[in-house]
């Protein structure tokens, strides 16, 4: 099974509502005061079984490594996962300039390019490959851009300076968290087969 999933942070179908996807400090439907948690980590959920190919990818960001994890996600004998950014009107942007409100999202730090390859710990290799650089840019640099953040920092401005100071937390306890999977050696587990009665 391979999955390509657009994340654009919302519920887009159904006008823009709050989701777990949605991150923290944005205004959606249902989050009106700016959404208080973080954004939910799908690739590392997915990741943690061990035998799923999982790669975040943004192609405004970097064509070379979207390439390459569509075609890695498609060779991989087993689930594959990809999770691409999806620039969104929702976001309140110049949808003109959504590729580079996506390259902003990568030189913040708000959306790590990565892809996890269970084929690597077979070979010796670590699964877990970082591929955009250490965050060059605040956070604000992306936020900043977008109407979902700016409307809760014109109307509500400390609520907007507190979240934003806990997302900037946020995309820097995620960097430090995935400079040390780059590093871990992981062992993927053997492939289970099924037994006569299916388990």
């Amino acid at each position: 099974m391979k999955i390509l999933v657009l994340d654009t942070g919302v519920y887009s179908n159904t006008g823009g509502q709050a989701s777990k996807a949605t991150p923290r400090g944005a205004v959606a439907k249902y989050a009106a005061a700016g959404k208080s948690t973080r954004k939910k980590d799908l690739g590392m959920i997915a990741s943690a079984y061990g035998n799923v190919y999982v790669a975040q990818i943004a192609m405004g960001a970097d064509n070379a490594q979207t390439v390459k994890a569509l075609a890695e996600a498609d060779a991989y004998d087993g689930p594959s996962l990809v999770i691409a950014y999806a620039h969104c009107i929702a976001h309140g942007i110049e949808m003109a300039k959504g590729m580079e409100q996506q390259k902003a999202a990568v030189d913040t730090g708000y959306w790590p390019l990565y892809r996890y390859d269970p084929r690597n710990s077979h070979l010796g290799e670590h699964p877990f490959t970082l591929d955009s650089r250490k965050p060059k840019l605040a956070l604000t640099a992306f936020t900043d851009r977008e109407a979902r953040f700016a409307v809760l920092k014109r109307f509500h401005p400390e609520d907007a300076e507190r979240l934003g100071a806990l997302a900037q937390e946020d995309v820097d306890e995620r960097w430090h968290v995935y400079e040390q999977l780059a590093e871990v050696e992981h062992a993927a587990p053997p492939h289970d087969e099924p037994t006569e009665e299916g388990t």
